[in-house]
């Protein structure tokens, strides 16, 4: 007798011909991983013989090649109809007696006799290989209960073999229609209906970072996260420090989850409704962190069990509050490319924002932009326009193959339209809410997602440029060559860049886009007089139960996000520098913030840190660095002063920073100081009994060894950091940090624009000097030039 059924308990991933990568991935995972603690829900899968005696005894081999023979393969004008009369064929074909009896044998034994809930998939002996990789090509069917019921929704698993979407991919990948089969997998059900499902990858899935494990979630079924119709929560938890037992959820986002699918009543078969979801539950989380990283460990244990990354689903069952894994496929969008080998795109100069929503990829398109309500409308979409549409499901895949760009109104990170998007390697915004209201069709637009993860359209066509960059041709120079960064977006992608870390992190980006509330006026919330102050920092922290979490939580995470990227190179954050006009800027700021002439000159850095003004806003900014360091576990961060006029002041710092949880010494915690006024140069062998280190700030050095205000307009020809003053103030810097035995580092754009000061700086000898990004390569390559140059001097 052929092999019918096989139940998950008699799977391993070596049966992908006999059940298809979906059960036979299922079944790996049922049999290698509970004993781990990975929770698969059990099932049986028929096999791909039971599919050719389905076929034989119906007599439809025959007819169903026919039908594929007649295919325009071509322009595809008889899809639709070629795949309507397949599906028919085997729809009105029955199921041989003996697999009906095997199924029905299966389903009793998994429900112990009862007739249990089950989710019926398909699994293609063609699907999810790594060079077959869409999902979504053929039909499942969920909450199914009886046996008729079940025994219906195989023979359609079968027929899905043949939907449009299926056939044409079959077409584009080069397969047999006639050879390939079809499984199909009976799961006990999880009621993530009455709870929460998503999906995840163990890479980061625009940048292709693997240290990160990114999870998605919305509430009832998975299938609004894949059809894109609601923006879902999105989770990013730290590889290294989740090993070590950390709370390594460097980032969450929420999303605005407006649906939840649930099941209708229905007499066994499935049906699903989406209903509105509920405002408290909107603005809640789908999981707590627990459930966050229990779903990263099994996520982990799941990639290293298969040695490579891979793309999972999950799901929360709401009666019994387990956690399950559902599918697990390999990941395929980088797993081969060249990490050494990446494409820059920038944008020259900056137009009309018609919409932003969240970026898929980092390119760069131009195009019509062309509105389409559904796949029907295919003939109105040329070669490289742009589509624009409320959401894309696998339907949609026949003609996606023609698009320069995607915009779509619904989904986030893990939908459909932003899956294909990477698997096409075109730029795709989706998650706009308005695209197709604010952009016209007809209309030729910009999409930009080279700017971050937030994609942004512009009206029009804006140049760019494209460049390709070979890290493997780029040799890091001794002198240790160092990143400015400030936002946390470009973290991931810009960790490829060759480089020895982060030499500044400015964490006043993080604050004004991340925070956007100064953090006095969370502190004393209570005596803000403005009322629409009041009411926008209740809307931003509705969720916290102390403002000043607030705070805390969304620094830590900006700042954690860029410490992970890095990881274990050292990240120099610098301690807020904003000037009293900047602070004052911020939400709330105006009611606790003096009013200066030259605020550059004024009321900023460490003196800020111990007045009675700002000392408990600093005290949040030491709190979020600590959580970062001690909760999350990435101690790679050190932390740096910056305007720093007095030793008694370098010293006050010191001994707030310990009073509020950073102790100097402590697991390794190495505090910088900012070389940018002369008292830091004349006493630098002072400064140096007080700090591990030390950065030049070589704009206000500039300014205050010149006195000249640099943001002046009328002195800006003055300005320069080649001038005599200035080099011989940054000599005596690096000449006396030697001396005392310190690292002294230099941040600033000359290095990179000017060959000769970079020459400067390494026959100075200094330690590090850090670039902008868009600077760093030329930087890294006038370092060489100056080292190679010294060697053949000496």
């Amino acid at each position: 007798m052929k092999d019918l059924i096989k139940k998950f308990s008699e799977l391993s991933i070596e049966d992908v011909p006999l059940v298809g990568g979906k059960n036979a991935s299922l079944g790996e995972m049922y049999n290698e991983l509970s004993s781990e603690g990975v929770q698969v829900p059990n099932g049986f899968a028929t096999t791909s013989e039971a599919f050719w005696v389905f076929l034989k005894e119906n007599d439809l081999e025959e007819n169903l090649k026919q039908l594929m023979q007649q295919l325009d393969h071509e322009n595809y004008t008889n899809l639709s109809e070629t795949g309507k009369k397949a599906r028919e064929t085997i729809m009105n074909a029955r199921l041989p007696e003996e697999l009906a009896k095997a199924i029905v044998a299966a389903y009793n034994e998994l429900g112990d006799q009862k007739d249990v809930q089950v989710a019926v998939r398909s699994s293609a002996t063609a699907e999810d290989l790594p060079q077959a990789s869409f999902a979504g090509q053929h039909e499942s069917y969920l909450n199914i209960s009886g046996k008729e019921a079940l025994l219906q929704a195989v023979q359609k698993c079968y027929a899905s073999l043949y939907t449009d979407r299926a056939i044409k991919y079959r077409e584009d990948q080069g397969f047999e229609h006639s050879e390939v089969a079809l499984s199909v997998g009976v799961q006990k059900m999880v009621r993530s209906d009455r709870g929460c499902s998503g999906v995840g990858f163990t890479i980061e899935p625009e940048s292709g970072f693997r240290d990160v494990i990114h999870l998605s979630g919305v509430w009832g079924l998975g299938e609004n996260i894949v059809q894109g119709t609601v923006n879902p929560d999105e989770f990013f938890i730290f590889k290294p420090t989740l090993q070590k037992d950390k709370q390594a959820i460097i980032q969450k986002k929420l999303g605005r989850k407006e649906k939840t699918m649930v099941y209708a009543a229905s007499n066994g078969h499935s049906s699903t409704v989406n209903i509105e979801t509920e405002a408290s539950k909107q603005d809640q989380y789908v999981l707590n962190d627990e459930e966050v990283l229990t779903l990263g460990r099994w996520a982990l244990l799941i990639e290293q069990h298969y040695g490579k990354a891979m793309d999972i689903e999950w799901a929360k069952d709401g009666i019994s509050n387990e956690l399950f894994i559902t599918q697990a496929r390999p990941e395929t969008v980088h797993h081969t490319l060249k990490e050494e080998l990446q494409f820059e795109y920038r944008l020259k100069d900056k137009g009309e924002i018609l919409v932003k929503g969240n970026a898929i990829g980092s390119k760069i398109a131009v195009g019509t932009a062309r509105i389409l309500e559904s796949p029907r409308e295919a003939d109105k979409l040329q070669e490289g326009d742009i589509l624009i549409t409320e959401t894309t499901s696998p339907d949609w895949d026949p003609i996606l193959k023609r698009v320069a760009g995607v915009i779509t109104d619904r989904g986030g990170r893990t939908s459909h339209a932003a899956i294909v998007a990477r698997e096409l390697g075109v730029p795709a915004v989706v998650g706009t809410y308005f695209a197709t209201q604010n952009i016209s069709d007809g209309e030729t637009v910009t999409v930009s997602c080279a700017e971050g993860k937030t994609g942004i359209v512009y009206k029009g066509s804006l140049e760019y440029e494209k460049q390709e960059l070979d890290f493997d041709q780029i040799k890091l120079p001794g002198t240790e060559a160092k990143l400015i960064l400030s936002d946390p977006e470009m973290a991931f992608q810009l960790s490829f860049y060759p480089n020895n870390g982060v030499g500044l992190l400015r964490m006043e980006f993080i604050i004004t886009h991340m925070v956007k509330v100064h953090p006095m006026s969370l502190i004393k919330f209570e005596e803000l007089e403005d009322p629409e102050t009041r009411k926008k920092i209740e809307e931003l922290t509705a969720d916290y139960g102390r403002k000043e979490d607030y705070f805390i939580d969304q620094l830590s995470q900006g700042i954690a996000s860029m410490a992970a990227a890095f990881y274990p190179k050292e990240v120099i954050v610098r301690m807020s520098d904003f000037k009293t006009n900047e602070y004052a800027n911020l939400i709330g700021g105006t009611q606790f913030e003096p009013k200066e002439e030259n605020p550059m000159l004024g009321f900023r850095g460490a003196s800020r840190y111990y007045s009675d003004l700002y000392k408990d806003g600093f005290a949040l900014e030491c709190r979020a660095i600590q959580r970062v360091r001690d909760e999350m576990g990435l101690e790679n961060v050190k932390v740096m002063i910056p305007f720093c006029r007095t030793i008694e002041e370098g010293k006050k710092v010191v001994e707030i920073m310990a009073q509020n949880g950073l102790k100097q010494g402590d697991k390794g915690l190495e505090v910088y100081v900012m070389v940018e006024i002369p008292s830091n140069v004349i006493l630098l062998e002072e400064f140096a009994e007080i700090f591990d280190g030390f950065s030049i700030g070589s704009n206000d050095l500039t300014q205050l060894t010149l006195g000249i205000d640099r943001d002046s307009q009328m002195m800006g020809s003055l300005f320069d950091e080649n001038d005599a003053a200035a080099k011989k103030m940054i000599s005596m810097a690096i000449q006396k940090a030697k001396k005392a035995g310190k690292k002294i580092g230099l941040c600033g754009q000359a290095p990179s624009d000017f060959a000769d000061f970079a020459s400067f700086l390494v026959n100075e000898g200094i330690s590090s000097i850090s670039f902008n990004p868009d600077a760093l390569l030329n930087g890294i390559n006038n370092i060489n030039r100056a080292e190679e140059n010294r060697k053949v001097e000496t």
